[in-house]
């Protein structure tokens, strides 16, 4: 079977669905948006508080897992990627950053015309609908998404706020403004309550397009090249296979970790590895599945008695029961909000120009299981190294399109990536030794009293950090012959063939990456229509 449209995109992610919604804004484009998962109905992804339930599901989630990390105690870590209509934009914490502007200004030093800060600003507030700073010409207030804070934080974020303050630290209420650093409330993609993915804000109301067509649980088994042209996809549904033709682009955002993949699979990739799987080399691009790299993330865990924290205990059953009846009736109280509610951007060395640590503030107790929501009472901080200098890559592991690639992303491997984080460890025991802490009377259960010394700190970094879910740059932007895609997102060597999402960031931004996703979403839907950029910022 055979099917034509003018676009077909590959993944219905956070990017996926932003193109999908934009290029069906004309009627007289075909659209076909193909996902592997099912639809984004399923209870865990709508209310934000259930983020872990929702990463804790196999039906929403690919429970990906990376190769043994050598430093890391050869552990093999999870990375979480969303297997559904949002893709991980329906399982993640719904964080809204975009990057310090710097990082936007480097990705334009390293050769990517059109995306320097002053650039891409109009971008972002063309999506954003944000309920705070009318006065910021930094921010918007009309745009699909809708980016709100937590109207009422648990209790715990004052004391956090607190002890920042007393230890000197500034106050900032506005991440997203012209610089990152300081202390604050984080803003979220929350809207009445509910998860303002991608999938709700901009591809919700384009389903009731006739030019646009969605296919899910639909397997895409490789792009189909003739003669150095991208005409259309393979796709597996329910096993029926078909093919899906595209008469003027095929897009593929399938994320950081599958877009390598179907590239791969299609012949676009190292030959030579191609080659040992018997793929047949389409084009020979040693960039595709390199430079992937994520942020590391290590924790100082602790536990209590008090049952301030969000948490299910006997103590707290009936606040707890009147949370469900609050959220129930009115989707208000901790179920709306994403549980991670203030962090802090931070200097590990006084003369760097902008923040690499990102310390997150939770107050909710680690669970040492993998129930999904918090067990007695207790708070961390997680200690994010935001601008990692180790780099890996994404293989195949199979020429079959089921078996997941290998995720190998080093982590450790560059041994200047532990230095900041230890800075960040000892930091965080500062910040919870401030007398705003003390009525707590918590006991350090991570790293543990005993460990005092840097060796001790690596020991505990090496035993149970994790990666907070951030992978990109698997196919990497750029113009020399390492990237994988050109500054308008074109495939090397490769005409009709586009790729829109966290693969093509040339680096990681310094924190949080769905905002920067959908940046990429945007500016990809002008590119592919030839429509003008938004005038830059002055």
């Amino acid at each position: 079977m055979s099917e034509s449209f003018d676009f077909v995109v590959v993944g219905a992610g956070t990017a996926g669905c932003v193109l999908a919604a934009r290029l069906s804004e004309d009627r007289n484009n075909s659209v076909c948006l193909i996902e592997a998962g099912g639809e984004d109905s399923h209870p865990f992804i709508q209310v934000p508080a259930f983020v872990a339930a929702a990463i804790g599901r196999p039906q929403l989630n690919w429970r990906f897992l990376t190769a043994p990390q050598p430093k890391l105690n050869d552990r093999r870590i999870p990375v979480p990627r969303g297997h559904v209509i949002g893709g991980s934009g329906s399982i993640n914490g719904m964080v809204y950053f975009r990057g310090h502007p710097r990082d936007f200004d480097d990705w334009a030093a390293m050769g990517n015309h059109g995306w320097s800060y002053r650039e891409v600003l109009p971008y972002f507030i063309r999506s954003e609908a944000n309920e705070a700073f009318a006065d910021s010409p930094l921010h918007g207030h009309e745009g699909p998404i809708k980016v709100t804070q937590v109207r009422k934080p648990n209790p715990m974020v004052a004391a956090f706020m607190e002890a920042m303050r007393s230890l000197g630290f500034k106050r900032n209420d506005d991440f997203n403004g012209s610089d990152t650093e300081g202390y604050g409330p984080r803003q979220g993609t929350i809207r009445n309550g509910r998860r303002d993915s991608t999938a709700v804000a901009f591809l919700r109301p384009a389903r009731s397009r006739n030019n646009l067509r969605v296919l899910t649980e639909a397997l895409v088994t490789r792009v189909v090249i003739e003669n150095g042209r991208a005409i259309g996809v393979d796709v597996e549904i329910e096993g029926d296979k078909r093919r899906l033709t595209a008469k003027r682009e095929v897009i593929v955002c399938a994320g950081a970790v599958q877009t390598p993949q179907v590239l791969m699979l299609s012949g676009i990739g190292d030959g030579e590895q191609l080659r040992t799987h018997g793929i047949p080399v389409t084009h020979h691009l040693p960039g595709v599945g390199a430079n992937y790299h994520d942020h590391l993330a290590a924790g100082v865990v602790m536990e209590m008695k008090n049952s301030e924290s969000y948490g299910i205990s006997l103590r707290a059953t009936p606040r707890n029961a009147w949370h469900l009846l609050e959220y129930a009736l009115a989707r208000r109280g901790p179920l709306a909000s994403n549980v991670f509610e203030a962090n802090a951007f931070l200097k590990s060395r006084p003369e760097l120009d902008r923040p690499d640590l990102q310390i997150v503030f939770q107050p909710a107790r680690r669970n040492r299981n993998a129930f999904p929501f918090p067990l007695g009472h207790g708070f961390a901080l997680s200690v994010v190294h935001v601008y990692p200098k180790s780099r890996g890559s994404i293989t195949l592991a199979s020429p079959d399109p089921r078996r997941p690639p290998v995720i190998n992303p080093n982590l450790l491997s560059d041994p200047a990536d532990l230095v900041p984080t230890l800075a960040g460890l000892r930091l965080s025991r500062r910040i919870i030794a401030a007398p705003a802490f003390a009525r707590y009377r918590a006991v350090e259960v991570q790293p543990g009293p005993a460990a005092l010394d840097d060796a001790a700190l690596a020991e505990h970094v090496r035993q149970t950090s994790y990666t907070v879910h951030h992978p990109v740059s698997s196919c990497r932007m750029g113009t020399d012959d390492r990237a994988v895609v050109d500054p308008e997102l074109r495939v090397h060597g490769i005409a009709g063939l586009r790729v829109a999402d966290a693969s093509i960031f040339p680096r990681i931004v310094g924190g949080n990456t769905n905002a920067g996703v959908v940046l990429v979403g945007e500016k990809c839907a002008d590119l592919v229509l030839g429509r003008p950029a938004p005038r830059p910022m002055e």
